[in-house]
């Protein structure tokens, strides 16, 4: 018994223990601090709720409650569990505040799944008093307690793992990060874990934060502070899928996701030898092995043809006049001396027929003017940039039209540019440290511009069009009726202020310094977000300010935008394809233009210095500036015209100056020039080709330098071939015509050639010039040959007549007709020039100095500029140049790029939107994507920003379901603020999008819904204008048709980086073309209309630039057209002769090359402008070459060197003074021309053309023709033989038998147009008693 008991109590202390180990653990639970809060106390001012401290333990939460978290925080009760720390109504609020994230995270589902982890976990969490300690309460109105502030102690590398996996989120609609946003005052690229998480916990500077939340970071998990154990939240990294139904972030979220990209191409690197450009030093052995063959052919193997005065003879030496048989000579050379034959006789009896009937022939040719003329009144003169310079068939106005159709044009740009001047910098001392603001912070400075916004809003408010009736206000849908002026986007930094003056005086303190606006616009510089505007969007810094950038820095995030010197103002208005629609706008840009001038001038601070322009001041100044020039252009030719009208005159004796001048017969010519332009303007008047400013400026003076070397040559052939006894003054003029003729044929009918191959360019601009041009050198050639021929033989009679010039009527005293003689310039080309030219020294050190010209100008001519300065096209007055010139050194903001996709998709089914978007599902080549990417290596793509992407956000929008309301009455479209209206019901398919049915059928709900806070993913805004559809009225399904998504360039300053940016646009969407053609025909598309799909980039200046990147194979191939037109019809007209028509095409070419060369050294670039110029110097350097080459072909002299010697006596004179000095003065006077159009591309390549054609045609040529040129025997045969006896042979008339190229009797018929021009002007003849003879 004993033992029993024993047993008994030594079984009974463990029991006991037990007992008292559960009753004490009870007792411990039941006081054990769980939970820190429970419920809700307590509502703030701004509509948030706070919730009741509380120290007791989790609580059951409701079914409802239970359903509630298993939206957002379903990982609480994976394993059941159903006590929390919060009731139903804080997870309401839970997810209702977690929305506001979610609008711009949920695209990456481990971001978002990360940050729910802790907001979850110190929200409901049954063990929140492990981490979190409450640090302050306070008590509202009913004493009720409620928490203040926390603190929630928490690990690093939680911090640091969710920052990191959210970090690259992208906001579709803006293409910015979703930091840019969420990080408080810090843009993303200045964000970091630390202070993200403080300002979602900063009750300051986070407006939608209940009570303060202090994040206490540890080291680790097992580390303590305070006591407290820190929540280390379980985190996915963003490339990681989150479960099998939930895939990794996309690429344009995640940069881990993306694929690698290839490597960056190397930069290339400019050829070199030796450490020098590769080309010049090719350029310099190809001058130094071609000068040193060249001396050894000249000094070591000289000809072993020599004739009597030891001169170089072309085949065996002849003595005397040798006459050869027929059949020596070639098939061409016969036919070319009957061809010359031919023309000579047709022109001769040409020239009789008209000079006889000089009334008659003068009143037809005004009545075919004036009929020409009156095309003119059918003109359409063009002065659109776009039109002038852009083909109405390249693809940049192809692709701009169909943007313009299919979409809207891009917003009207009314732009302000206000630098601050002698004003300081300012530093504003804060808690952080001192801050360095620019001058254009100053206080006044910033009153003065708001007073100058606010004016310019006002503009036509009380009469007229007012801003608010054409702006652009994206926030304002069509229901909603008038746009106030308030809903106008104005991109100004006195957005962040709400252009509220008073607030400049708002002031506080903080840790002992002041806190005054400029602290404001400093948080608003760094998150724009957080500031919008009165518009109700946010004001780009880039865009609101200048002048922040180094010269060749980029926008980045250490960019300092406080320390700007210039604040620009930007009015955005609606711009229209229908241009009828534009007549508001234009009006209102008008009146703004006005008072901006008279701001300028009358109003503008001291401290400021502003630069502005309209959307139309660009087309407006260049109307101004044709006109503007007129003067100066009148003046050159006047002095064209007054050169003319006195040299054509030969007088010899003062007594006769009256009636020997021929100022009447020049000014005569002057108006058949001018009238063959009014002709060829009204043939293209009629047709309906439109004209372009530059026809007016160019062509007469283009006309006027080949016209009139054709008049000086016909008059001076006249005036030194004398009248024979049996000619009347008709057939002397038919006889002089007949020589003369046919080389007006070949220079006029070349050039005409010329220039309407030319007509070929794409270019408008170009083509114009080319056509009106060639057209009035045809009208010129025909009124030259019957007009003018007419107009010389009335002024012969005259002559003969003694009566005088000008006034005709008037009979001068009968004086004796002086000894006829040479002129001086004639008689220094024969005299002095020529000989000095044909010494072999100086020939030599021609070859070898022009060789050496033409090799340094290839080898520099590749780095000619191509483009052209938009400061160049505007007058040196223009306000619109100092709004280029500011705009060049102040904005820094890149211009917007549109990919555009046609027609051919459809967004409906899956597998179409995932060729597309860029979020969850998507494919990892989708177009977002591919620019996305792009947009990483800005430095070779010049694409800045990543592309808007509305397909994107429609799929966020659609998730939210309170964003969509339907109106239950009508069914249709209703704002998600309207409380009155329905919430839609959008059935979502596997990858949580649309289903096809409700994609059609909410897409326009989507667009036409305005964005806020509580649905920041709606469309209207950001894509109102991107996205065109069709809606089927039986369906009511829309369908896309055309959508745009919108990026950004790089910052753009040179003509070669718009091009290249064109460039670089037009491959990316190449890339995405076949993408998107190939799995579309992977997946059974026809081919058809797979091709059919299209994607392509637009922006505003791609219209401009897009000519720049052919400039040069077009500049190759508009100079090899020409000069080959040159050469055919040269071959022909100057009797199949195939040598002089290649060194007349050697020549050319060499003064074109020349003139390239030239434009490196002047500083011209080569662009549309310098392109007609140099079309137009191909056209010139015919007059330059054509003549003296035909002159040497026919020359009668025994060797190369004496017929070169011959033909530039003949013919350099004529040259010289019909070309050179003709257009020398004119030229001048366009140096002071207003516009630097003019002074650039006309002063300076006009002087270059006169100067190097001149020098090759006096200089080069007959130096290069003594050396290589070819004799023709069957013509020189005909110009050789000399008649016994002339047909009519007077007395007193003596003929110097050593010309042996004059006959006194009507020459042979074989005489060739140029060896012809000039054929008597070599001739000294006596004839005291001819003239008066004559006269008798």
């Amino acid at each position: 018994m004993t033992g029993t008991r024993s047993l008994r109590f030594t079984t009974s202390i463990p029991l006991q223990l037990l007992y008292f180990t559960v009753i004490f653990l009870n007792l411990f639970a039941a006081s054990k601090q769980d939970c820190v809060w429970y419920g809700v106390c307590n509502t703030n001012s701004d509509d948030l709720n706070q919730y009741c401290p509380y120290n007791g333990t989790a609580k059951q939460m409701s079914p409802d409650g239970i359903n509630l978290l298993k939206e957002r925080c379903g990982f609480l009760v994976e394993d059941g569990a159903t006590e929390f720390c919060c009731d139903s109504q804080q997870v309401e609020i839970l997810n209702k505040n977690v929305k506001l994230a979610a609008n711009f995270l949920d695209r990456c589902p481990s971001c978002m799944a990360n940050l729910l982890r802790h907001i979850c976990d110190f929200s409901c969490s049954p063990k929140q008093s492990e981490f979190i300690k409450i640090v302050s309460t306070k008590k509202n109105k009913n004493e009720m307690e409620y928490i203040d502030s926390i603190d929630l102690h928490i690990t690093a590398e939680y911090l640091n793992n969710t920052y990191k996996s959210c970090s690259q989120v992208s906001v579709p609609a803006t293409g910015q990060l979703a930091f840019d946003i969420m990080c408080g005052t810090y843009q993303a690229s200045r964000c970091s874990p630390t202070k993200w998480f403080e300002y979602m916990g900063n009750t300051d500077g986070n407006p939608y934060v209940p009570f303060q939340i202090n994040y206490i970071q540890h080291e680790n998990s097992s580390s303590i502070i305070d006591n407290k154990r820190p929540l280390n939240s379980l985190t996915v990294p963003c490339n990681s899928s989150l479960n099998a139904n939930t895939p990794a972030c996309s690429c344009t979220d995640c940069e881990a996701s993306c694929p690698l990209p290839p490597q960056e191409p190397p930069k290339p690197m400019p050829l070199t030898i030796g450490g020098f450009d590769a080309f010049t030093v090719i350029m310099i052995a190809v001058f130094l092995i071609g000068s040193i063959l060249f001396l050894m052919g000249v000094c070591l193997f000289p000809s072993k043809n020599i004739d009597g005065d030891g001169n170089e003879v072309d085949g065996p030496h002849h003595d005397g006049i040798d006459v050869m048989i027929e059949n020596e000579s070639g098939y061409f050379d016969q036919l070319g001396a009957k061809t010359e034959k031919y023309l000579e006789a047709f022109f001769t009896a040409w020239g009789t027929f008209f000079a006889s009937s000089p009334w008659l022939t003068l009143v037809g040719g005004i009545c075919f003017v004036a009929v020409l003329g009156c095309g003119i009144k059918y003109l359409d003169i063009t002065t659109d940039p776009v039109k002038l310079w852009a083909s109405p068939m390249s693809r940049s106005r192809v692709e701009r039209e169909y943007f313009d159709s299919t979409f809207q044009p891009f917003f009207r740009l009314e732009q302000i540019i206000i630098r601050a001047v002698d004003l300081p910098d300012i530093v504003h001392d804060t808690s952080n440290g001192p801050i360095r603001f620019g001058p254009v912070f100053d206080r006044q400075f910033l009153t003065d511009v708001l007073n100058l916004q606010e004016e310019i809003k006002a503009l036509g408010a009380d009469n007229g069009t007012s801003l608010a009736d054409i702006c652009y206000a994206p926030l304002v849908s069509e229901l909603a009726g008038d746009v106030e002026i308030s809903n106008c986007v104005v991109q100004s930094i006195w957005g962040y202020l709400g252009d509220d003056i008073e607030r400049l005086d708002d002031k506080s303190e903080e840790n002992g310094f002041n806190v005054t606006y400029l602290d404001e616009i400093y948080q608003c510089i760094n998150n724009p977000y957080l500031c919008l505007a009165p518009f109700g969007g946010p004001v780009d810094p880039a865009i609101g300010l200048g002048g922040f950038l180094k010269p060749g820095e980029q926008i980045s995030g250490n960019t300092r935008y406080e320390q700007a010197n210039a604040i620009i103002l930007t009015f955005l208005v609606k711009n229209h394809h229908d241009k009828e629609k534009l007549r508001p706008a234009l009006e209102w840009e008008k009146r703004y233009v006005e008072y901006m001038v008279n701001y300028t001038k009358t109003r503008m601070s001291k401290h400021m210095d502003i630069a502005f322009t309209s959307e139309r001041s660009i087309e407006d100044e260049l109307n101004r500036e044709s006109q503007s020039d007129v003067l100066t252009i009148l003046v050159s030719y006047l002095i064209m015209f007054a050169y003319i009208a006195i040299s054509l005159g030969h007088v010899q004796d003062v007594r006769r100056a009256l009636i020997d001048s021929k100022i009447t017969l020049g000014v005569g010519g002057v108006i058949i020039v001018l009238a063959s332009v009014v002709s060829s303007v009204g043939v293209f008047g009629f047709v309906g080709v439109p004209a372009t400013l530059i026809i007016v400026e160019v062509i007469p003076f283009l006309v006027l330098a080949v016209g009139v070397d054709n008049i000086f040559i016909l008059v001076q052939t006249y005036q030194r071939d004398p009248r024979r006894a049996d000619e009347t003054h008709e057939e002397h003029i038919g006889r002089i015509l007949g020589r003369v003729g046919p080389s007006m044929l070949l220079t006029s009918v070349s050039e005409s050639c010329c220039f309407f191959l030319g007509g070929l360019s794409d270019m408008p601009a170009v083509k114009a010039f080319a056509l009106y041009a060639g057209m009035a050198l045809l009208f010129d050639f025909l009124l030259q040959i019957t007009c003018f021929v007419s107009l010389l033989t009335l002024d012969t009679k005259r002559q003969a007549e003694n009566r005088l010039d000008i006034f005709c009527c008037i009979r001068g005293k009968k004086t004796d007709v002086p000894l006829a003689s040479d002129g001086l310039l004639y008689k220094f080309f024969k005299s002095v020039y020529v000989p000095f030219l044909m010494r072999k020294t100086v020939r030599i050190i021609i070859m070898i100095v022009f060789f050496g010209w033409l090799c340094s100008s290839i080898a520099i001519a590749p780095r000619i500029d191509i483009g052209l300065n938009q400061e160049l096209s505007m007058p040196e007055d223009s306000f619109v140049l100092h709004y280029f010139k500011s705009l060049n050194k102040y904005l820094n903001i890149g211009p917007p790029v549109f990919f555009v996709l046609k027609n051919g998709l459809n967004f409906s089914t899956t597998i179409d939107q995932n060729l597309i978007c860029s979020g969850q599902f998507c494919n990892s080549d989708s177009l977002i994507t591919q620019i996305y990417l792009a947009s990483r290596r800005s430095n070779l793509t010049y694409i800045a920003k990543p592309a808007s992407s509305w397909i994107d956000d429609y799929f966020d929008w659609s998730q939210i379901m309170s964003c969509c309301k339907y109106n239950p009455n009508t069914g249709g479209f209703c704002p998600h603020q309207d409380t009155s209206c329905d919430r839609c019901t959008i059935h979502k398919n596997k990858y949580h999008r649309p289903t096809e049915e409700d994609f059609g059928k909410y897409l326009p709900f989507f667009l036409q819904d305005n964005p806020d806070d509580n649905c920041a993913k709606a469309g209207h805004a950001a894509y109102g204008g991107s996205v065109r559809y069709s809606i089927d009225s039986h369906t009511n399904q829309s369908y896309v048709e055309a959508s745009n998504f919108m990026a950004y360039h790089s910052i753009l300053k040179t003509s070669a980086d718009y091009y290249q940016a064109l460039r670089a646009a037009r491959k990316i969407s190449a890339n995405i073309t076949h993408m998107l053609q190939g799995r579309l025909m992977s997946q059974g598309v026809p081919m058809e209309e797979a091709l059919k799909v299209e994607v392509f980039p637009y922006s505003v200046f791609y219209v401009f630039y897009e000519q720049y990147l052919t400039m040069w194979p077009d500049t190759l191939q508009s100079m090899g057209i020409s000069v080959l037109a040159i050469f055919i019809v040269t071959f022909l007209l100057m009797g199949f002769d195939i040598h002089s028509s290649l060194v007349v095409v050697i020549t050319i070419t060499m003064i074109v090359i020349n003139l390239g060369g030239n434009m490196y050294y002047w500083n011209i670039s080569l662009n549309a402008v310098s392109l007609v110029n140099l079309v137009m110097a191909v056209g010139i350097s015919v007059e330059f070459c054509s003549h003296l080459v035909h002159s040497f072909s026919i020359s009668v002299e025994g060797t190369r060197e004496k017929r070169a010697a011959d033909a530039l006596t003949k013919m350099g004179s004529s040259i010289f003074s019909g070309i050179t000095l003709t257009k020398f003065g004119g030229i001048l006077v366009l140096a002071f021309a207003k516009s630097q159009i003019f002074q650039v591309f006309y002063f300076r390549m006009y002087l270059g053309i006169v100067l190097i054609g001149a020098a090759h045609g006096l200089i080069f040529l007959p130096v290069l023709l003594s050396y290589i040129g070819v004799m023709h025997d069957a013509r020189r045969r005909t110009n050789r033989i000399s008649p016994t006896k002339p047909t009519s042979y007077h007395p007193d008339e003596t003929i110097n038998q050593s010309t042996t190229n004059y006959s006194p009797v009507r020459p042979s018929a074989s005489q060739s147009s140029f060896g012809s021009i000039n054929s008597a002007t070599n001739m000294e003849t006596t004839a005291p008693s001819y003239r008066i003879m004559l006269e008798e």
